[in-house]
């Protein structure tokens, strides 16, 4: 069993992934420390997945 993020622009088209994780609260963790580096590269959401299935998502990397 794999857990990766699906990155999504603006417009939540799919514009990449994740490396894999091996446990979902190591995916969890990396997103948490990741997310500013991602919005500078044009990510606006990401979709967690599990063994490529949406397990939750879309959510936004943006302060609320």
């Amino acid at each position: 069993m794999t857990w990766s993020w699906q990155y999504e622009n603006s417009t939540g088209e799919a514009v990449g992934t994740s490396e894999a994780f091996d446990q979902r609260a190591e995916a969890e963790t990396w997103i948490g420390t990741s997310f500013e580096d991602l919005l500078e590269d044009g990510v606006e959401q990401v979709r967690l997945l599990e063994d490529g299935a949406e397990v939750y998502g879309p959510m936004s990397l943006r302060p609320e």
